[in-house]
């Protein structure tokens, strides 16, 4: 292997020299001077950010477990840009006196998980997947319980690596009944002899089911409400969207590349579980009060919708999927990080407690509105032409009833999304929220999820450019 092909592995190598970089920072100061690793981190990852965003050469590692293509170094690229928005937001929260002494270990197991993300998407190997699995999964359960003298932040982390080792434990099961009935671990040779028999459907029911657990689709979904309560408002922003990101990329690739042969059986599961992630989701979302379980069960009515592109099984249908995720991001992070400011000023994060918040914070207020607009799908922001392009491509496959269903859950959705925007702007409060000034890293984190909203959806350029780098696995 000469350094070109070595290099092939960017992403992982930079990110794993930012993370030594900070072990050693780590070990460099005292407990007293731990917040200058801060902007450290900060400068580091974004150079690791521009870094991934430059030509790439194109091809496969290690036998071909590893895999780089236009498709992996998009979806790599999605996922650096919404970890860098979380830094930002994280900013405030850091400094806080109580994490002082345990600031780097909130970047070590970031990157950590980060690192096991940018292997899955990369993976061309059952091997390789699951090893890239484990890596992202174990850090993020500490990252759930990160604050320590919290309960509930304890609990998140429990449940989430009992839950966590269950699905591993069936996504492994699965993998185990693939390799004994094909003799490989490799996408490529299991693509070219994979079949319907009994055996073979069920080790992909058993994989599907441990994938469909971290992306928290219906019924692998009781998990999400309470972790995402408990956890840390910036480790719930992470799990929402970075986590669950490269869960979908993940999910996509392998079902594109290795399940083909079985479309007709995956097909009618999705149609089944897009109808019910959306219905369940939206329902329950009704329902809630906490803005982390809001936002919880509005994740997860969001990963119904991405079915919708996937169940196409098509070029369109894959961009659209990436498109939808890249814009879901801006949404989401934009809407945890004003839960986040407020929450970490006033310590308040129910929707009862957010009445009459456009007389104190209005700034506050518009970009919690945009981002909730967007999560519903309501031109002319960029969540609109996300749902649009989705509900096209699985439209052009001959879903109409799938597409109406998703239209009516769009409408639900728009109710529990207004009853927030409802609560700012028109309730009243004789103790509202008292006007505070946010962090300029924070403010810069909503700026960014800003301008992503109202220009990626304008710039066809960019699904255009999706679509034509999709498929080239």
């Amino acid at each position: 292997m000469n350094l070109e092909s070595f290099l092939m592995m960017r992403h992982e190598l930079v990110l794993t020299a930012v993370t030594l970089i900070l072990l050693i920072a780590e070990l460099s100061y005292g407990d007293n001077s731990k917040h200058k690793i801060i902007p450290i981190a900060l400068i580091l990852f974004g150079i690791n950010m521009v870094v991934g965003f430059l030509p790439i050469a194109h091809g496969r590692l290690f036998g071909g477990m590893y895999i780089i293509s236009n498709t992996t170094w998009l979806m790599k690229n999605i996922l650096n840009s919404g970890v860098f928005v979380i830094l930002l937001q994280a900013d405030k929260w850091l400094r806080q006196e109580e994490n002082n002494i345990k600031i780097s270990e909130f970047y070590l197991l970031l990157f950590s998980t980060l690192l096991g993300m940018q292997f899955m998407v990369s993976s061309g190997s059952f091997l390789m997947l699951y090893l890239g699995l484990e890596l992202a999964t174990i850090p993020m359960a500490a990252l759930a319980a990160y604050d320590r003298n919290r309960y509930k932040s304890a609990e998140a982390g429990v449940k989430l690596i009992l839950s966590a080792a269950m699905s591993s434990a069936v996504l492994l099961f699965g993998i185990s009944m693939i390799y004994g009935t094909t003799g490989s671990t490799y996408f490529t040779t299991i693509s070219n002899c994979y079949s319907n028999s009994a055996l073979q459907t069920m080790a992909f029911i058993f994989f599907f089911s441990g994938m469909a657990f971290k992306i928290s689709l219906v019924p692998f979904h009781l998990w999400t409400a309470d972790v995402y309560e408990g956890a840390p408002v910036n480790v719930t922003s992470y799990l929402s969207v970075i986590s669950k990101g490269a869960s979908v990329f993940i999910l996509t690739i392998v079902l594109f590349t290795v399940f083909h042969n079985i479309a007709f059986i995956w097909k009618p599961l999705l149609y089944t579980i897009a109808v019910a992630t959306m219905t369940i989701g939206n329902l329950f979302a009704i329902r809630q009060q906490n803005l982390k379980r809001f936002l919880a069960f509005s994740s997860i009515a969001q990963a119904g919708f991405i079915l919708l592109g996937i169940i196409g099984a098509n070029q369109a249908g894959m961009a659209s999927a990436i498109y939808f995720v890249f814009i879901y991001i801006f949404s989401n992070l934009a809407a945890f990080g004003v839960v986040s400011v407020i929450y970490y000023h006033t310590g308040k994060e129910h929707i009862d407690e957010y009445n009459g918040l456009y007389a104190t914070n209005p700034k506050l207020v518009w970009v919690m509105t945009i981002a909730l607009f967007s999560l519903a799908g309501i031109p002319p922001v960029a969540g609109f032409f996300g749902k649009f392009y989705l509900f096209i491509s699985a439209a052009q496959a001959g879903y109409f009833w799938l597409v109406f269903i998703a239209v009516l859950n769009a409408t639900i959705s728009l109710y529990y999304y207004l009853l927030v925007v409802k609560a700012m702007f028109i309730n009243k409060s004789d103790t509202p929220i008292p006007f505070f000034k946010s962090d300029v890293p924070a403010k810069a984190a909503m700026l960014i999820c800003m301008i992503g909203l109202f220009t990626v959806g304008f710039a066809a350029i960019i699904y255009e450019f999706i679509r034509s780098s999709s498929f080239g696995m």
